[in-house]
């Protein structure tokens, strides 16, 4: 029965199709996103050569946590002399690794620098040319060569390390690998002087021996070396390279997870939702069908093995073409993960089957269920009663719904006093956004009620508006309010998700960008495409025209007991002479001018009772831990806590060695291109510098924050379209099923204008409830968390966000009403009176 019936149920089974394969694709992008970011899989690049790899251990546990270090802890140099000594070693090359750039015109492409002797342990061919020989001899990789247009035997300028000089082109490599910067080969003697700590040992093993007795081996002569004190080392093979090679592989690896953690369960949970209402509202046009057949001697149990097996013809094909689908849709989201720069592009994609299964068994329990939820009562009651409720079809109330409602309303309250009262700056995102999903859950549980009591409260106005078309449309909807709260749900599911989701991350994006520039007085920055700075340039910069402060700069990542969260807190490193005026620090207690030597300035509100001249201990990104005297104490704004040290004291602990920018504040009356026109003319002398403006360095500093929200505006847009789309299924599935309806107005007087008239006013009203709903379900997370993070109880960003939300909800409430509507209003009146709905 269920077979033969399925040619008479297209759009309605075809909406459940839909539903559930897109549903299925969306889950399973989500769970192939957290499947790649646990597995966390670098396949090795530059290092593919060497069989096995020994670098410092940038997981360090602190606490209960494992933290990874920003920065390459360096080596200790003796440690490649006793890799060299392993038996069954046949080389051991240590490793620089150095950022640098190669000047001309147009913008200067980054590179890494390294050391000619790695090139032998990595796939490197050299297709051109010799080997670099002298200190002035360089390599460079054939993407860099052509760019320039340069080939063996012609001058290129390279900056690295606070420096430029002019090179001569020997030799042109061919890498071997997509993935990552160009390279520029220095001799072995070059490199050290650019670059003195080693960032890695590449072993080679010797023919015949085992590696995996090898890799012991290392891990014992490592362990042992590395005992007294010094930065933990680990011997790595395989993929394990790929991080290494890449340092951001483990940097990004929590962000990965985190946003695909997230947003996986919104999605799940959207899913549910759509799906169950899109079967549940199916099943529900066919209440009229099952009386008839109660009423014709069917039982209960009859009617369910027949929805049963409807709802198995459809969710087995649509869960088995989103198998198919599901993961080259979350490789071509993670393309654009690694393209945003949110994901290393060196990671690479993994989805196994524990995603599909996951999403697939799902969907397929969430079908079974909303056709089970969907005609629980139609196959239950007596057929007399069965007969009268599918007229009206009014009972909605369960005990355990109204229970899961109010259990979701508190929680979401709950959630939103913690936010309000507890937590401070961006860590209040972390219960905002559970708020909306939490709210809007409950909420839709309790859709059919609210939707009644809404069109009740808008009848009045909307009869006064609108006249007799109006009037028909309230009282069609009060009598169908349980039927439209199956269209309300999911617009106010999408205005919820994209109103709460998208300004949440505005609000934090521009509180983060806010709390930076408040510590920032610098007017101009200048800094080097290379990465890093001469200190020594500092005082040039001072004595320019029109320069009243000048400064080295440098920034990274710290631990501090009490201040910061698990991911640590900001270092900002300063030069006490110019700190007063290219920087807002103003001292509770202390003198700015002492942030020289092993000092640290503390926020006054995060210092947990330390006071100057007490001694704290900080664990900066390369892993050392240096015990360091408070100098200062000063005003920091709450949640967005900083620290602030000596640059060359925080630069020695960076990849760089060097401070990454100088720092400039103009005399009073000097406008910012007077300032540039001076710095330009003093950086004359300085060739592989630069002048930038302070909104350049406020942008770099969020554009991790920017980063992120890009990803999450990206997953957000796909279960937004999702849920849009749900609102178009179930629109069409309401307005084709009242056919019947229709013909009866058509027969009764009523004109093609006038139903139109009316069926717009319908997709008006279910356009109005739901984004009204949506929106107070927005507002419980965007309240308290705009108080947390920015002291207002509004979000900031931009009103065409909620503009757009606004008119996406009507323009689509519209059409998936109005087309379906005309197509159904184009049979004889008399012919539609007879249709089934």
């Amino acid at each position: 029965m269920a077979i033969r019936t399925l040619r008479y149920r297209t759009a309605s089974l075809s909406a459940t199709f839909l539903a559930l394969f897109l549903g299925t694709v969306i889950v399973m992008t989500c769970g192939g996103l957290l499947e790649t970011g646990v597995r966390n899989n670098a396949p090795a690049q530059r290092l593919a050569g060497a069989d096995l790899v020994v670098a410092a251990d940038r997981e360090l546990p602190r606490g209960d946590e494992t933290v990874v270090l920003d920065e390459r802890p360096p080596l200790d140099g003796s440690l490649t002399a006793a890799v060299r000594n392993v038996p069954g070693v046949e080389r051991a090359v240590p490793e620089r690794v150095f950022d640098a750039a190669v000047l001309g015109d147009g913008d200067a492409p980054e590179v890494q620098g390294h050391g000619w002797s790695s090139a032998a342990v990595t796939p490197y061919e050299l297709t051109a040319g010799r080997a670099p020989r002298g200190p002035r001899d360089v390599v460079l990789d054939e993407a860099t060569a052509g760019a320039y247009g340069v080939r063996p035997g012609d001058e290129v300028r390279i900056a690295a390390r606070g420096g430029a000089a002019a090179y001569r082109l020997t030799g042109v490599v061919r890498t071997g690998h997509a993935v990552g910067r160009g390279a520029v080969f220095f001799t072995d003697e070059r490199a050290r002087a650019l670059s003195p700590a080693v960032a890695d040992i590449a072993v080679t093993a010797a023919p015949g021996t085992d590696r995996g007795a090898l890799k012991d081996r290392l891990g014992d002569a490592v362990a042992a070396h590395t005992a007294a004190g010094r930065i933990p080392a680990k011997v790595v093979s395989g993929d394990d390279r790929g991080a290494v090679e890449y340092p951001d592989v483990l940097t990004r690896r929590e962000d990965l997870i985190a946003v695909a953690g997230a947003f996986g369960g919104m999605a799940t949970a959207v899913a549910v939702f759509v799906v169950s209402g899109t079967v549940g509202l199916s099943v529900e046009r066919r209440r009229r069908e099952f009386a008839l057949l109660r009423t014709a001697g069917a039982t209960p149990r009859q009617l369910r093995r027949l929805l049963l097996a409807e709802t198995l013809l459809v969710a087995l094909p649509a869960a088995a073409a989103g198998w198919f689908a599901g993961p080259p849709a979350g490789e071509r989201l993670f393309e654009e993960f690694t393209g945003s720069g949110m994901v290393s592009g060196a990671v690479a994609y993994e989805q196994g089957w524990l995603p599909a299964v996951a999403a697939g068994g799902a969907l397929l329990l969430t079908a079974l269920f909303g056709g089970y939820v969907g005609g629980r009562r139609g196959v239950k009651i007596k057929p007399v009663e069965a007969m009268a409720e599918a007229a009206l079809g009014t009972r909605w109330a369960h005990p355990l719904r109204i229970v899961l409602a109010l259990l979701f309303l508190g929680g979401a309250a709950a959630l939103a006093i913690l936010t309000w009262v507890l937590f401070d700056g961006p860590i209040a995102a972390s219960t905002a956004g559970p708020t909306v999903l939490c709210t809007a859950v409950g909420l839709a549980l309790l859709a059919p009620g609210l939707t009644k009591l809404c069109t009740v409260l808008i009848s009045g106005p909307v009869r006064l508006v609108t006249g007799a078309s109006g009037e028909l449309a309230v009282a069609t909807a009060r009598a169908r309010a349980v039927r439209m709260a199956g269209v309300v749900t999911p617009v106010m599911l999408a205005v919820a998700m994209a109103t709460g989701n998208l300004y949440l991350q505005t609000t934090q994006t521009d509180a983060a960008r806010e709390a930076y520039a408040e510590t920032l007085r610098a007017d101009a920055v200048v800094d080097s495409p290379a990465g890093t700075v001469d200190p020594a340039l500092a005082a040039d910069v001072r004595a320019a025209d029109g320069v009243a402060a000048a400064g080295a700069y440098v920034t990274g990542t710290g631990w501090i007991d009490g201040i910061g969260d698990e991911d640590g807190v900001p270092l900002q490193g300063v030069d006490a002479r110019g700190a007063a005026r290219t920087t807002a620090l103003e001292p509770v207690a202390g003198d700015v001018a002492d942030l020289t030597g092993r000092t640290v300035a503390l926020p006054a509100g995060a210092a947990g009772g330390r006071g100057v001249g007490d001694t704290v201990q900080v664990r900066f990104g390369d892993g050392a831990e240096v015990p360091l005297r408070v100098a200062v104490l000063f005003a920091g704004r709450d949640g967005y806590d900083t620290v602030f040290l000596p640059a060359d004291l925080l630069a020695g602990h960076t990849d760089g060695g060097l401070p990454q920018q100088i720092l400039v504040t103009a005399e009073d009356g000097v406008g910012a291109a007077e300032l540039t026109a001076s710095l330009e003319k003093t950086l004359a002398d300085h060739p592989g510098t630069r002048v930038t403006d302070r909104d350049e360095l406020i942008e770099a500093n969020v554009e991790d924050t920017e980063t992120q929200a890009w990803a999450n505006y990206l997953i957000l847009g796909m279960i937004v379209a999702y849920t849009a789309l749900s609102v178009v299924n179930n629109l069409v599935l309401s307005v084709t099923g009242r056919r019947r309806e229709f013909g009866l107005q058509r027969l009764a007087g009523a004109t093609r204008r006038q139903v139109l008239r009316m069926l717009t006013i319908e997709a008006l009203i279910v356009a109005g409830i739901g984004v009204g709903l949506g929106t107070a379900a927005a507002a419980t997370a965007l309240v308290p968390f705009s108080h947390a993070a920015a002291d207002s109880l509004l979000p900031s960003g931009p009103l065409s966000i909620y503009g757009v939300t606004v008119a996406g909800a009507v323009a689509l409430a519209l059409t998936a009403t109005l087309v379906p509507g005309w197509a159904a209003l184009r049979r004889r009146p008399a012919e539609a009176a007879l249709a089934e709905e």
